[in-house]
Formats: structure tokens, sequence, C-alpha cells
């Protein structure tokens, strides 16, 4: 869709002339010729605070984001990260506005734009897709529990991201950040560039500042991956933190929603808005006790002292660049107070292959009742039916196909002994024999590893062109990974992530946290058309 009005808006112009008086940050000289923005790189906190001194109001500020979605995002570079636009997003501001003027701010999100990644229900005037155009105009029939918390937390949910179609499981040769509904997302850094998948919007649509905060989704990578190849702050929780109701499935074991932001502060912000017992997943259930609604006492600048952490180096040795900024994050750790501890493996050979196994069966049971939930009038009744309508339609398998989709709907339920064998053995050897065992043999808090390589040229005919990840251990395991920058290659950003065991969440902001402002490695995109 393309949602420009077709001329500047003067509630922007206005908007921003008001406004850069209250910009505590220089304007950016964009390459693309966009107009100057005047919230560049702003922080939860520095909202909170014009909103409490009276020189913001939250309708000003939706109008914009609004606006830099239309210059920046649907012309100019055109990014192609956001789907669709809330149009109630005004609204919305205008009622936290009058809650304002009543004294009655509430929620620790209050008046912060956010974009949710469109596998995530929401039950207003915005369709909820998956990318896909077999679910073009599907209205959800409620609100998934991440949009319920956001809304109470009195955030306004701005729009709905692009993603990789189906969440990156549909086929083979896939280009993540492509979606039969919204085309090709870009990476801002350089726009022939991927910018990785499958929450690629939403990590786009944050690194551009077309939003504050997003939430991605994760099976394997989905977070990490983007929000490192975009410059940014992703966090993986651990599955049962933040629950999946509502949101479109690929694997009941591994999924989880997650926030994704400019700094890891914000970040542990969300993810203390999203926690909580929702009796609509059970998974959750196991998080009582375990989660914090306020991760910000563990945001320390020495947090890495006295902290004991193993380097992962199954990564290492496949691209060079990556190993000497890795070696230069590790010093910068030691000289911070950690002890690193090189490793070689986590996780015995094969547990991927029952990952696969259990994703196959899960996706086929969760996809069917998915679509069960979206009552009579649902484009799409089954798997059967979504894979019969993408073989007619003349976009969808356009660049690559729906093999996953087809080895899915062979599967049987999840009574199958296959199934049940393949969950036991995947839980077992990415836990106790994986990075359970890692960290207890080594007396260890955290592993560390690199989370890829620069972001390779988008290629619609060979695919995806990855060289190097560590998002396996954790996701097989179900545990939490937060992956945040740590330097720049040819100016592409490149992130290291931190994992480990389960409600593990505290030590890693910790790390960090700590990491983040003895460093400070994150900077805005440039929109550069083309690299070398």
């Amino acid at each position: 869709m393309n949602f420009r009005s077709g001329k500047i808006s003067l509630l922007y112009v206005s908007s921003f002339l008001s406004l850069f008086f209250y910009s505590c940050r220089p304007q950016h000289d964009y390459e693309s010729g966009a107009t100057d923005f005047p919230f560049e790189e702003w922080t939860i906190q520095d909202f909170h605070q014009g909103y409490e001194d009276g020189s913001l109001s939250v309708r000003e500020v939706v109008e914009v984001y609004l606006s830099r979605i239309e210059e920046i995002d649907q012309a100019g570079p055109e990014l192609k990260s956001v789907l669709q636009v809330n149009p109630d997003a005004l609204a919305i501001a205008d009622s936290l506005d009058r809650l304002r003027s009543e004294g009655k701010v509430a929620g620790n999100l209050f008046g912060i734009p956010v974009l949710l990644k469109d596998n995530l229900d929401t039950q207003d005037k915005m369709a909820t897709t998956a990318g896909s155009r077999a679910l073009a105009g599907s209205m959800p029939l409620k609100d998934s529990f991440v949009a319920k918390k956001l809304r109470e937390s009195g955030a306004v949910i701005l729009g709905k991201a692009n993603l990789s179609e189906w969440a990156n499981f549909r086929g083979e040769l896939s280009s993540s950040g492509w979606s039969g509904i919204g085309g090709q997302t870009k990476n801002p850094y350089y726009l022939d560039r991927n910018p990785c998948g499958s929450s690629s919007g939403s990590a786009v649509g944050v690194s551009a500042n077309l939003s504050v905060l997003a939430i991605g989704t994760e099976t394997n990578g989905s977070i990490v991956c983007p929000s490192h190849a975009n410059g940014i702050v992703g966090i993986k929780p651990t599955v049962g933190l933040v629950s999946r109701s509502g949101v479109i499935p690929i694997s009941y074991t591994q999924d989880t929603p997650g926030p994704m932001a400019r700094t890891v502060r914000d970040a542990a912000i969300a993810l203390g808005c999203l926690v909580g017992v929702d009796p609509e997943d059970e998974k959750t259930l196991t998080s009582a006790g375990n989660y914090q609604s306020d991760y910000l006492p563990y945001l320390k600048e020495d947090g890495l002292k006295g902290k004991r952490i193993a380097w992962f180096k199954g990564p290492s040795g496949r691209n060079y660049k990556v190993d000497q900024l890795m070696e230069k994050a590790v010093s910068q750790m030691e000289s911070l107070g950690a002890t690193i501890i090189p490793i070689e493996e986590i996780e015995p050979s094969g547990t991927g292959s029952h990952s696969f196994e259990v994703m196959l069966y899960e996706y086929k049971d969760g996809l069917n009742r998915y679509f069960a939930g979206l009552g009579p009038e649902a484009p799409i009744k089954s798997l059967e039916d979504l894979i019969s309508f993408n073989k007619k339609d003349s976009i969808s398998l356009k660049y690559h196909n729906q093999v996953y989709l087809e080895q899915a709907q062979e599967k049987g339920d999840l009574s199958d002994e296959a199934y049940q064998d393949a969950l036991a053995a995947l839980n077992r050897m990415s836990r106790e024999e994986g990075i359970d065992k890692v960290l207890e043999s080594n007396d260890l808090d955290a592993i560390i590893a690199p989370t890829g390589s620069p972001a390779w040229k988008t290629d619609w005919i060979n695919g995806d062109g990855f060289q190097l990840g560590s998002s396996s251990p954790a996701a097989h395991a179900g545990y939490p990974n937060i992956t945040l920058p740590m330097g720049f290659i040819g100016g592409l950003p490149v992130g290291i992530s931190i994992f480990g065991t389960a409600w593990s969440e505290p030590v890693l902001l910790e790390i960090a946290y700590a990491y983040e402002q003895n460093t400070q490695y994150r900077s805005p995109p440039l929109f550069i058309q083309e690299t070398d």
C-alpha cells in the first residue's frame, strides 16, 4: 500500500519548526535529501521529559512520525518497512493527551510510538497478514496479548511492519524482508543490502527512526539477525516470558515476541511492559516468579565486572573482519572486568535436525489453529487452503517456493511418536547437553558470539547470503538472547549476541548495558544508494 498524501504535510513542517528547539542532538544531513527529523535517536526518557514539562504533546509526536513514514519509507529511499499505518493513531494520541491534561498519565510507554511486526494480531482497523497475499484484509477477532499489554502501557501502535513472508518459513531461496504484500524491505545503511529477517521491517523502522520501538518475533534468528544487520538492540526472551497468543505461529517450542530498540535501556523498558502470565499461552505459566515488570535496576555501567563469559568460537574463521571485531569486543569486556573463556562447541551435532522436525509438526498444528480462530469469514481456513492459494497467485511464488509449507502439511498431529521423540531430543540436546552444560561446567554467567556478518546484497534469484550466525543454540533451547552493535564493517553494522540459560534476562541486560555504555557503537543510517 502507498500511504503518501501527494503533498508535504503542513502539520509536519509546523511541528518541526516548533519542536526543533527541543532536539538535544544535531540534525542529520541525509543523503536521500529527506526532511530533517526533530526526534532523531530520541529515547523513551527524552519523550517522557517533553511530556512532563509540557513541551511536547503526543499528537505532535505522532504527526511527525507519520509524516516521516510517508517521506522516508513510502517515498524517498522507499525503505518499505511499514506495511500499513494505523488510521486511529492520531485519535489514540489525542486520547492520551486528554489523559495527560487530567493528570492521569500512566504506563511506562506513555505516548511512545511502536511498530508491530505484521504477524501480531490487533483488533482495530489494521489487518494481520504475515505479509501474505492470502491473508490480505484478514481482521483478527481480538488483540494479541502483546498488543493488549502495549495499549495498557500507554503506547501508540503506529502501524504494522513488513516482514519476511510467513516469518521466513515458507520455502527455499527466500530473500529476507520480502513479502507478497509489502515487497522488499531495504537496509537503511546501504539500500541495496538486505535487512535480514524475518523481523526486517521492525528493525528497519527502529533504525531509520520511523518509530521509537518495534516488536519482532523469533523462532531462530528473526529478532537478533535483523537487529544486528540494522544496527539496533534486539531482545529474544526466554520462551514463555512474553505470550504468543494472537501471534501467527511457526513453533510452539521456539516462538517468542520481543522488543527492538535503539538502546538497551529502551529495550529493557519495553520488555518489562510485555511480560506476564497469559492463560491462553501455557508456556507463560512457567514465567510466574521469573519475570520482572521493571528491568531497569539491572542496567549498570559496571555490569561486566566479575562476570565469567564464554566466547563461542563456532562462527570464527568464516569472515576475518567479523573475527577482528569480535576480538576487539572480547578485549573491551576484559578491560571492564569480565573473564572470557573460549569454547568451541555448545550443542551436540544433530540438534538442528530435531528442531526442524519439531517446527514442521508444530507449524501445521499452529497454523490450522490460528486460521480456525479467525472465524467463519476468514479468507484462509487451513494450511491446505494456503498452499492452494499460493499455487494460483501470480506473485506469491514468483521468487521462492513453499516447500516448508508443503512438508508441514504432510506431517501428522502432535501425538505422533516421531514428533514426541524429536521434541524430547531437541530439549535434551539444546539444554542439559547444550547451553546449561556449558554454563555449569565452566561456572559461567553467559555466552557471547558475533550475531552475524555484514548484510549481503539483496538477491531475489539466489536468495539470502548468510555467512555466519549464532542464534541457533539459544533458539533451540528456548533461552534468551540479546544482540547489540559492536562496530561497523564497510559502513554496515555488526552485532554481538549475549545469551544464557532460561530466565537469565537480568544478567544478560547487565552485560549488554555495560558493554553498550562503554562502547557506544550505535550510529544512525544515511540511506546510501549502493555499496561499491
